[in-house]
């Protein structure tokens, strides 16, 4: 599954292009995009990844080349954003009939090696999506790109709008909850489900209670709590 996450993320998500200028958040560089129409726009001669390369414009803190430099990796993110919303709920028209394939066979041997962790875990993320007052946001340590592509092979696209998507691979998930917060505001109530120290530190920094998920059991008991509304 990895090397078909990857093999997403560079075929069709400029992964090549955007490994080293990685941001936390899909729009963080919309600023420096102008709008222009991208439906005739060739991606492969537009000179970013030689400029890229040559004058290792992706820095550590995220980014700083020329404005035209950096209106062309904002178009980049742009046309991921396009891409992800258009197949995210038909990721198999995405990968095309022989990859699709591949791409099913694997997902129910996973299925079947984790006696269905995927599927329970979605029906709860279902119940959430479903709710007009609630939504998922996803925090991973993940770099964006390839987190994105994840997203899309395990067919979770219609629980994660891409909006809602957070990479802590450089700011830590501490930060990344600080912007969550900072988006939706203090005045509703977050719960934070993981596995992991750092999510459940984060949450205690931010007073969020935290459902910890390490068991099949686990997954059954959130999915009964949000079907019977106790959450």
């Amino acid at each position: 599954m990895e090397e078909m996450i990857f093999n997403l993320a560079d075929t069709h998500l400029f992964f090549n292009d955007l490994e080293e200028c990685d941001q936390v958040h899909i729009d963080d560089v919309s600023s420096d995009d102008n709008g222009q129409d991208l439906s005739t726009y060739s991606f492969a001669t537009d000179g970013f990844h030689a400029a890229a390369t040559s004058a290792s414009l992706c820095l550590a803190t995220g980014v700083r080349g020329g404005v035209d430099w950096m209106r062309k990796l904002a178009f980049r993110y742009r046309r991921v954003k396009e891409m992800y919303s258009t197949y995210k709920n038909n990721v198999g028209g995405l990968l095309g009939p022989a990859k699709r394939d591949a791409w099913m066979q694997l997902r129910a041997e996973v299925e079947a090696l984790t006696d269905s962790w995927l599927t329970n875990a979605l029906k709860s993320l279902s119940i959430i999506s479903s709710r007009s007052n609630c939504v998922n946001v996803l925090v991973t340590t993940t770099q964006l790109i390839p987190a994105l592509a994840k997203v899309l092979l395990y067919s979770l696209g219609s629980a994660f709008p891409i909006e809602n998507i957070y990479s802590a691979t450089k700011i830590g998930k501490e930060s990344c909850f600080e912007r969550i917060v900072s988006r939706f505001g203090t005045n509703i109530t977050y719960v934070v489900v993981g596995d992991g120290r750092d999510e459940e530190h984060a949450a205690s920094q931010h007073n969020m209670p935290f459902w910890r998920i390490s068991s099949h059991s686990d997954l059954l008991a959130l999915h009964q709590a949000l079907e019977f509304e106790y959450l």
